[in-house]
């Protein structure tokens, strides 16, 4: 089996565009530093609080002013709730503009990917990447300063413990030490669920866009149940890995309170003996409780970062597995310049070209060579799956040739820059896709100058879509896609306008009059005649009549190349041609009152059609 000839067909090991977690949370790191002084002032406020504590109670005991005392842990917490809130401002700051880098990267990275590679993923799975899967990497904004703030509290605060009574601490020590080592084996296995849990939202988010794409058909033909029936089943898959991921998450509160609980039961018994021998006094006491009710939280952030943190890790693979993908265009592209058209070179020019779709057992083309002219209309036509539109895809470099070789205006098309072959090439698919934009944007799509209103309008005009645009809420300026949206037919007109609007020297149409009445027909007729007067126009068509005035007419079946020739040449030679006009003729009507009728004319003077 053929292979696809392109020079992206392995990943890159060492891709400079890999996210990395260390170098995007340093990427500003004067707020970040300001983040951790705040982080770090809480902290210091929050120890504070216990030894205050400590000394009120000692002037309880000698009858000493509390004021100073009292004054001081106020102080202590008021500057301890402002720190902790500017280091959470500003660490939610960070979170968000990494967020914001990630999700321009992935996007503009997904949008540089090859056709193929983009459907194999699927658009519902992509879109995971860029929403639930950017929201658990903002997170780990948080847990990398978390988990270090939380590390150096809990070595701080035992510390002041080891200085208050060092058998408690001991006692502290081993309860938490049991506690750890029991979150940690539950935090281990949560980096695999959550990854589950990304690609179910994804396997979901995916079949839920496709079934929206289809719902006119579902609807049509009662579907629905159907459709919920597979939907279902997803949420079903996605039900059980989050319940999955639920238990782990429930162990690890409670855990940590039953930590918390067999801590402070230890170390009431400890200390109240201690108390009763005299070892300890009541304030040192009081201030040990107190830091004990500190550390059991600041552990608690301990091993529920740890837990975020494998989500986090979890969705930076998944988004690293979408950036180490190869783009289209070939990486050498920016350092090589466009060649200068060839003045009285053809247009494309096929020679030998072969391609088999991935997967396919059967080559889509076979040896296909045929040459279009600088300018002038060329038609493509042929049965269902003869390969026209890959033929067309061959040209814009949708997809890679097997073997033999293309060339665009008198160069390979290999040594073409992607953006600079595309340039010069105006592509209007089956779909008449438009995007979700004004109007005005639509038109001006590939454009390499704006163009004035006054061009806008006329090529609106040329179409026959001036009056309709003209209605709109907001004329050229109406967002289409959604609330105003056009019809099949418009969307048709508006991408033959976009094609009469280009500055490219080669128009590629693929099925363009396939939702286009007579009338509107003929408009484009009239369009592919002003447009092929001074452009190559290559149209694949079934309906030959909107072809005819086809200077140079190509019959494809099969993948392969059957003849080519003017219209009336074929006719005489090639009976799959004569076959194919004629399976378009209008079928004789019965005769009428006055007698026979005379049978329609089948072909005009120079009928050349594309596309079956």
């Amino acid at each position: 089996m053929a292979v696809d000839r392109s020079p992206r067909t392995t990943p890159r090991t060492a891709d400079p565009a890999r996210l990395r977690l260390r170098r995007e949370l340093t990427s500003h790191p004067v707020r970040l530093f300001c983040a951790l002084l705040f982080a770090l002032a809480a902290t210091g406020a929050g120890l504070s609080l216990p030894l205050l504590v400590q000394e009120v109670i000692a002037d309880f005991s000698a009858h000493r002013p509390l004021g100073p005392d009292v004054l001081l842990m106020c102080a202590a917490a008021v500057a301890g709730a402002l720190a902790q809130t500017g280091s959470g401002f500003l660490l939610a700051r960070i979170g968000e503009r990494l967020a914001y880098r990630l999700r321009t990267r992935l996007m503009e990275h997904t949008l540089r990917l090859p056709l193929a590679v983009v459907r194999a993923q699927g658009v519902g799975e992509l879109a995971a990447r860029i929403t639930s899967d950017a929201l658990l990497l903002r997170q780990v904004v948080e847990v990398a300063t978390q988990l270090p703030l939380a590390a150096l509290t809990v070595l701080a605060t035992l510390l002041v413990m080891v200085w208050i009574d060092w058998v408690l601490t001991a006692v502290t020590v081993a309860a938490l030490g049991v506690l750890t080592a029991l979150v940690l084996l539950i935090v281990r296995r949560m980096k695999g669920n959550v990854t589950g849990q990304q690609d179910a939202v994804g396997r979901i988010a995916q079949r839920f866009t496709a079934t929206l794409d289809a719902l006119t058909t579902v609807k049509a033909y009662r579907a629905e149940p159907v459709a919920a029936r597979a939907l279902a089943a997803d949420a079903e898959r996605l039900r059980v890995v989050s319940l999955q991921g639920a238990r782990l998450s429930a162990l690890v509160p409670a855990a940590l309170t039953l930590g918390n609980q067999f801590a402070m039961i230890a170390v009431i018994l400890t200390g109240g003996a201690r108390l009763a021998s005299g070892d300890l006094e009541v304030g040192a006491f009081a201030a040990f409780l107190l830091y004990l009710l500190q550390t059991v939280p600041a552990v608690s952030t301990l091993a529920t970062g740890f837990g975020r943190l494998q989500a986090g890790l979890a969705a930076r693979d998944r988004c690293n597995d979408l950036l180490a993908l190869p783009p289209e265009a070939d990486p050498q592209d920016t350092a090589r310049p466009a060649p200068v058209p060839v003045p009285d070179a053809p247009a494309v020019v096929f020679r030998g070209v072969s391609y088999t779709h991935a997967g396919a057992t059967d080559a889509a083309l076979r040896g296909v060579s045929f040459t279009t002219a600088r300018t002038g209309l060329t038609a493509v036509v042929g049965a269902s799956g003869a390969g026209k539109s890959t033929t067309l895809a061959l040209i814009d470099r949708f997809i890679h040739p097997s073997s033999g070789s293309i060339t665009v205006l008198g160069h390979d098309a290999a040594h073409w820059p992607l953006d600079a072959l595309r340039a010069r090439i105006a592509y209007v698919d089956q779909a008449f896709t438009l995007l979700e934009a004004t109007v005005r944007e639509n038109l001006q799509l590939g454009r390499r100058s704006t163009a004035t209103d006054h061009d806008l309008d006329a090529a609106l005009e040329a179409v026959g879509l001036g009056e309709d645009v003209a209605r709109l809420p907001q004329g050229l300026d109406t967002p289409i896609g959604r609330e105003a949206d056009l019809s099949g037919g418009q969307r048709q007109r508006m991408a033959l306008a976009r094609a009469l609007l280009s500055d490219a020297e080669i128009i590629l149409l693929d099925e363009p009059t396939s939702q286009l009445d007579g009338l509107n027909e003929q408009r484009f007729r009239g369009i592919v005649g002003r447009l092929a007067a001074t452009r190559a126009v290559i149209v694949v068509a079934h309906r030959l009549s909107t072809v005819q005035d086809a200077q140079h007419v190509v019959v494809m079946n099969q993948g392969a190349v059957l003849d080519a020739g003017d219209h009336r040449t074929l006719l005489g030679r090639c009976a799959p041609y004569r076959d194919l006009v004629a399976s378009q003729a209008p079928a004789p009507r019965a005769p009428g009152p006055g007698g026979p009728e005379r049978p329609a004319l089948v072909v005009t003077r120079r009928a050349t059609g594309p596309r079956a």
